[in-house]
């Protein structure tokens, strides 16, 4: 099943409020006849649109290939929230990739944020950046959790950004029934995905990238010069990129093996009016601490935007609002009846330690792919560290690429099967609140 076309209509962005809302961009020519470049990056989403950005600032030829739209895969379909650090805590990565690891990848998830932050600022994208990301636990276990990782990020990192929220302070942020407490990171941020996107597009189309939509990759030739090709031609290059994340496919067995896409789904609600303080009367985005973790915040025209919902297979579900009511409704009940404007699916991809994957997969190729649910900052960041890898300072990439991941076992074949193994289990956890 080729994803790029399993649930999408062909050259067009999803019927999602992010599309609705968008500062549109003029649609860009597919790839026609064999042409030339520095550097080729596959993908235009912000792995790929960061990439080509920084390559063309520092001087090189780039041509950006995307086979539908710039933006239009998890990019543009995000749940918008911008945080640091990793996807995995910093307590865990000190246990298994050791303290001095651990404490680079802080550091570059930290760059990361800031990179998005300068970027919008720089380039000037109206993308509603706004400041504050809650996390809320549902089970005491989960709140005593999150306080601890508190303070081991104020003592071992000096992050002084995090407030830690009893049960009363959470409600005054978030007033759901189903949390506990949490903490409330203001270093975090949350924003138009898709309009970030688009301002990246902007940026690198200014600074001088020939992007060319409609133009999916069907074939790598490995080599002193890599070729890519199209259906409607190809891109001869010194280098290039890979930035396809969950819409890989084959073109690469060693990504495809480490790197596997899942679904996941959102809903805007109709405007709230006065309901808001009911919801969110603090406007930050929140995530939660459930395995499916549901997530949401406010739009800038007044809606709930929430994401959630479990897919084991790659078509999107008929009923995507219903799917999506129904954790929304345990987080907020008040809201079981409220009408949703909006429902939409997204690909994006996950690794076996929710880890991103790095890679030099060829002496002149580069992969970047598999952020997990933490893609906004680190996609981004990924983007530049490959760019600078490419013209002579692999530093940052190299600590990427450093972090063990492991192929899934079965390879492709068997990583889906698996994978609804163990979410059915973890589901049914959160559940039953264990």
């Amino acid at each position: 099943m080729n994803l790029l076309y399993a649930n999408d209509e062909k050259g067009a962005y999803p019927d999602s409020w992010y599309a609705a809302t968008a500062t549109p961009m003029q649609r860009f020519a597919p790839l026609k006849g064999a042409i030339k470049a520095d550097v080729c990056v596959v993908g235009g989403g912000y792995t790929g649109l960061s990439a080509a950005l920084h390559l063309a600032q520092a001087g090189r030829d780039v041509v950006l290939l995307d086979a539908q739209r710039v933006g239009f895969g998890a990019s543009g379909r995000n749940g918008g929230q911008l945080g640091g650090g990793q996807r995995i805590e910093q307590d865990t990565l000190e246990k298994t990739l050791g303290v001095d690891h651990a404490r680079r990848l802080w550091d570059l998830g930290e760059d990361a944020k800031a990179l998005v932050k300068g970027l919008i600022a720089e380039h000037d994208i109206d993308c509603h950046l706004k400041p504050g990301v809650a996390w809320t636990a549902s089970t005491a276990s989960d709140l005593h959790h999150l306080h601890d990782y508190a303070g081991h990020l104020q003592s071992r990192y000096g992050y002084d950004q995090i407030e830690v929220l009893d049960h009363d302070a959470l409600q005054s942020v978030c007033p759901s029934p189903d949390y506990k407490g949490g903490i409330l990171d203001m270093g975090a941020a949350h924003l138009h995905p898709l309009n970030l996107a688009l301002g990246l597009a902007r940026a690198a189309q200014k600074a001088g990238v020939r992007i060319y939509e409609g133009s999916a990759v069907n074939h790598i030739q490995e080599g002193a010069k890599v070729v890519v090709q199209t259906d409607g031609g190809r891109v001869t290059a010194g280098h290039a990129v890979l930035a396809c994340n969950g819409y890989m496919g084959g073109l690469n067995r060693k990504v495809a093996a480490r790197v596997m896409p899942i679904n996941n789904f959102i809903v805007a609600t109709e405007p709230l009016g006065n309901r808001i303080r009911d919801v969110l009367p603090r406007d930050v985005a929140v995530a939660d601490s459930r395995f499916v973790v549901n997530y949401f915040r406010l739009s800038h025209d007044g809606r709930l935007l929430f994401g959630g919902g479990e897919s084991y297979g790659y078509k999107f579900p008929r009923d995507i609002a219903a799917k999506v009511r129904a954790p929304m409704s345990v987080v907020f009940p008040q809201l079981k009846d409220v009408a949703i404007d909006y429902a939409w699916g997204g690909t994006l991809a996950i690794t076996m330690k929710r880890l991103p994957y790095l890679a030099r997969v060829a002496p002149n190729i580069l992969s970047a792919s598999g952020y997990s649910g933490h893609g906004v900052g680190t996609a981004t960041h990924a983007g530049q560290l490959m760019a600078r890898a490419i013209m002579g300072d692999s530093d940052g990439f190299d600590v990427m690429s450093a972090i063990p991941t492991n192929p899934f076992p079965g390879g492709a074949a068997m990583r889906t099967p698996l994978l609804t193994l163990a979410m059915t289990w973890y589901s049914l956890r959160d559940k039953l609140g264990l």
